[in-house]
């Protein structure tokens, strides 16, 4: 055998290793998502995309980037079962649809007002009761889900070029930036829609877990989780870009 055919050997070798050792950590990511998705969603799927991220990840990590094999693949594990949620989409195009009117119309009135758009103005920009309003948040649960945790994995990944060249640099800036915007968003959401995004992405508590902390329903708390979710959408619109699918 060749240098370059023993390289390759021990190379796929480490890969297998790499893949064995952490296919755990694909079911605990898989099951952790499950917590927050509809009965429909299927685990085995959400498994079988994550080893392929996981499979991924071993071929693609490099140490000298300063992330552990760990953190690195956990992210592409993550993502990979997002993509396949997208491909997936339970969700009707009309729910999307509605989903971005709202967003829109509370652009529109917190440009006028200079505030947070409230209920009821929004209900009303879109010409429809308060019940009706609050059934499109309803609707629009399931699809914005994982909004946070989709703008959250922007920037995370660890460059995949290394010859450190100027648009790699600049790549990286422009993540940190987002980052940053994102971050003031969410801080500058209303306090109960700030709270129940604390209480869901970093406490990591169920719906149901939220709403005994706040004392109100589940679905009271989809529908601020969803409210929460279409209003960083709306204000981060010029990062986003108007094509983008909600």
């Amino acid at each position: 055998m060749n240098g370059l055919a023993t390289y390759s050997a021990v190379s796929e070798q480490g890969s297998d290793d790499l893949v064995s050792r952490h296919a755990p950590l694909v079911k605990r990511i898989a099951y952790h998502l499950m917590n927050r998705l509809p009965p429909n969603v299927q685990a085995d799927d959400l498994i079988q995309a994550g080893m392929i991220g996981l499979l991924e990840a071993s071929r693609n990590y490099d140490a000298s980037q300063g992330a552990s094999f760990e953190t690195y693949a956990g992210i592409r594990i993550r993502g990979a079962m997002l993509d396949e949620i997208r491909r997936s989409d339970w969700t009707p195009r009309s729910v999307h649809r509605k989903a971005r009117m709202v967003a829109d119309a509370m652009r529109e009135i917190e440009h006028e007002q200079g505030r947070d758009a409230r209920d009821v103005e929004v209900a009303e920009a879109l010409d429809m009761s308060l019940d009706e309003y609050h059934r499109i948040l309803q609707d629009a649960s399931g699809c914005r889900i994982f909004s946070i945790e989709e703008l959250q994995t922007v920037g995370e990944l660890p460059m995949d070029r290394s010859d450190g060249s100027v648009s790699g640099l600049f790549d990286g800036m422009q993540k940190d930036a987002f980052k940053g915007a994102l971050a003031d968003a969410i801080a500058g959401l209303p306090e109960r829609e700030r709270l129940v995004i604390a209480l869901y992405y970093d406490e990591e508590l169920n719906l149901r877990e939220i709403g005994q902390v706040l004392g109100v329903s589940e679905s009271r708390v989809c529908q601020i989780h969803s409210q929460a979710t279409l209003r960083l959408r709306s204000r981060l619109s010029e990062w986003l870009g108007d094509s983008d699918e909600m």
